[in-house]
Formats: C-alpha cells, sequence, structure tokens
C-alpha cells in the first residue's frame, strides 16, 4: 500500500495571504506557483500531484515544501538575496514602512482615522511597486506587524496630552499655589484651623462648574439582588429626562461644599451663586475664589454685580489647560463616583433634590481638602495676585 501524503499546517491568517497571493496578477510568475504548492500541500495533495498542476518539476515543489518547513511563508515564497542568506527586508524598506505607518491614513484617502495592520498590510501592497520597493508589494502583515514592533511604532493607538497654550501657565500656576501654601500655614499640626487674629477675614473657596448633568430615567423598575442573582439587574432601556447644571464652590478652610443647581449655565446662575456666598460669610469679610477663566466669570453682567459689593471678592484664576490646579475639581470626580454614575430618576427635580441631598450628606462630615504638590517651592512672602473685576466702560 503506498504511504498517504504529508501535510503542512498553515493558520487562517497565512492561508489567507497564501490565497491572495495566488490569485495577483501583478506579481512574479514563481512566487504565485510557490502559494500555489503550500496551499495544495495543505489540502494534503501528494508532491508528484502538485508539482503536475502548478506546472513545475517535483525538485522545485520539494525545494518550496522544504523552505516552509525552515522558515515559514515569506522564505518559502521569496529567495534569498544571496546563496546561504534568508531573505532580508533592507533598512531602507524598513524606514518606509515606518514612515506610512506615522502617516494618518485620512490623509492618504481612508476613511480611518488610524492604521490597522490590515489596513496599512493592504496599502503597502497597492503603493510598494510605484515606490520603487517592490519586494514589499507582497509583504505579510506579520512582517509589517514585527518592523513596527522593532521601530516602537503603534499606529493604531492614540495617547492624549494636554498643550501649554497659556504664555503664562507658570505664573498663573505659582498663583495658585501660592494661595494653598497660605492656606496650609493657617492649620495646627494636628489638622485643625487656627482662628484668625481679629482684622479682615478671608473666605477661600476652590469653584468650578458641572453642566450637562443627565436626567435619565428608567423605562423599568430594577430587580434588586436576591438568591437567585447577587447583582441589581437592569434594564438596557432608558429615557432622557433633559439636564442641569451644578455650580459648586469647596470652602478650603472648612471643608464645607456649596452647592447651586440650575437649569442653565450663564452669567445669571454664576452671578446667583455669588450671591449666595454673599449671604453665606459675615459682611465685610472677604471672599476669595479659585477657578477658571471661562466667560460667564468675567461677562459683563458679571462685572455690574460685583461693582454693587466692591471690595467684596477676589479672584484667582487657573492657567488655561491648568483645571487640575483647582481642588474642587476632585470633589467633582468622588461625586460621580458615589452619586451619579448609575443614577435613574424620574424627573429632573428628582435630580436636583438628590444633588442637593448628597451635598447634605457631604457636609455632615466635611473634608478639608489639601494640596501638597510643589508647595515646597512656594515662598509664603510673597503677594497672592488677586483680581477684582471691575467693570469696564463700554466703548
Amino acid at each position: 500500500m503506498g504511504r498517504r501524503a504529508s501535510v503542512i499546517e498553515l493558520t487562517d491568517e497565512d492561508r489567507e495571504y497564501l490565497e491572495a497571493q495566488a490569485r495577483a496578477r501583478t506579481i512574479q510568475a514563481q512566487t504565485v506557483a510557490r502559494a500555489r504548492i503550500l496551499l495544495l500541500k495543505a489540502d494534503g495533495r501528494p508532491v508528484d500531484e502538485i508539482a503536475d498542476k502548478v506546472g513545475l518539476n517535483r525538485k522545485s515543489v520539494m525545494l518550496c515544501l522544504s523552505k516552509y518547513r525552515e522558515g515559514g511563508v515569506e522564505n518559502a515564497l521569496f529567495d534569498a538575496p544571496g546563496r546561504g542568506r534568508n531573505a532580508e527586508i533592507t533598512d531602507d524598506e524598513r524606514a518606509w514602512v515606518v514612515d506610512l505607518a506615522c502617516q494618518r491614513p485620512a490623509d492618504l484617502g481612508y476613511a480611518a482615522e488610524t492604521w490597522t495592520y490590515a489596513l496599512l498590510t493592504s496599502h503597502i501592497h497597492e503603493v510598494a511597486e510605484a515606490a520603487g520597493h517592490t519586494r514589499l508589494s507582497t509583504v505579510h502583515k506579520s512582517t509589517v506587524h514585527r518592523i513596527l514592533d522593532e521601530a516602537e511604532v503603534k499606529p493604531f493607538r492614540i495617547r492624549y496630552y494636554c498643550e501649554r497654550r497659556d504664555p503664562d501657565f507658570d505664573e498663573k500656576m505659582h498663583n495658585v499655589l501660592l494661595v494653598y501654601k497660605q492656606l496650609s500655614m493657617q492649620f495646627d499640626e494636628d489638622g485643625n484651623l487656627v482662628p484668625q487674629d481679629g482684622g479682615e477675614a478671608v473666605h477661600v473657596l476652590s469653584y468650578d462648574e458641572k453642566p450637562g448633568i443627565q436626567a435619565v430615567a428608567a423605562t423599568s423598575d430594577d430587580l434588586m439582588p436576591d438568591a437567585g442573582h447577587g447583582t441589581r439587574m437592569r434594564d438596557y432601556e432608558y429615557r432622557r429626562r433633559g439636564t442641569l447644571s451644578l455650580l459648586a464652590g469647596i470652602d478650603l478652610q472648612t471643608g464645607e461644599a456649596i452647592p447651586l443647581v440650575s437649569e442653565t449655565h450663564n452669567s445669571g446662575d454664576y452671578v446667583a451663586f455669588l450671591k449666595v456666598l454673599d449671604a453665606k460669610y459675615p459682611k465685610g469679610d472677604r471672599i476669595r475664589l479659585v477657578l477658571d477663566n471661562l466667560r460667564v466669570h468675567t461677562s459683563q453682567e458679571t462685572r455690574r454685580y460685583l461693582a454693587t459689593v466692591p471690595g467684596r471678592f477676589e479672584f484667582v484664576f487657573t492657567p488655561k489647560h491648568g483645571s487640575w490646579l483647582n481642588m474642587v475639581e476632585g470633589f467633582f470626580s468622588k461625586m460621580t463616583r458615589q452619586m451619579l454614575r448609575g443614577i435613574r430618576v424620574s424627573s429632573k427635580e428628582e435630580l436636583k433634590e438628590r444633588i442637593y441631598r448628597y451635598f447634605e450628606e457631604v457636609n455632615r462630615e466635611p473634608v478639608v481638602y489639601r494640596w501638597k504638590y510643589r508647595l515646597d517651592e512656594v515662598d509664603v512672602s510673597e503677594d497672592v495676585v488677586v483680581d477684582t473685576l471691575p467693570l469696564k466702560q463700554s466703548s
């Protein structure tokens, strides 16, 4: 009895690649023939039958299969540039592949914003010959992957950073840190606030807005945990009931959180919050706010109100893209994790009530927020630069 023909094992990716090479009409005939040899052998065809189908002699078929077993698909398809050497991609070709990977697909006519290895390999196949890199017109996706890995290029990944667009970034950051440094000196070793000795008191608050809080309603009641399942079950469907804006300040000396919930987000809301602060603190004291330079914070409506309470408010503005310097951001993050994430309400009114209830709960045991980053670089003998926003004269 004759022996059964041996079979080579191809991965799905290798088979797809070889089938594409076997159908190609713009590559060398010997490459097409070798791709067919590997595919036929993977189907269990004997060597003599393969030789007859591809029009080569038995020795050529055996050589192709031997090269596959020694070095894989690419080693079998392509001849080495010199006797005794494996097929190589030159440094110029590698650099060309890396240069393509560092370009936006959209700039080259594709819809995608970032490359996938499949899209990049397909593009290389299309343009390699015209670019003078004929060898790359049949390069395998795994080879492209390896070239980019060695160059430490990941064309499918985006990492975000924050561009410094404020020319006075360092100066403004230093001014904010000076506020925090002076605050830290108002507490004793046990963390207790030391009463100020007479004179005019200054209340320091970190302020910001959180607009667009969604009032999301459930379409059916949640199924609470029971003996059958240990987690709350919720219908995927939901209904939007509108949005609310939260204006909030954190008293950096007492830890008290002060909220104002509104259906809008404009200068009138901001002025309403300033009036809340004006009513809260003793007359004659100064109220100093650390905040960003949003337009509503310096609008004409805001300035007109401030003109009615001269000397009452002082403002220390964070630099552009420096919101991380504002300590209320940490409070908003905690609020999102503890209360807003996954919330379901029947209406905006319920959402508003629950936000105020959260602030009441927080203020039962207020936490004084402390800033430590780079405070050792701050000279407390300096004066904080504040803005009182005097009313601008209209032109």
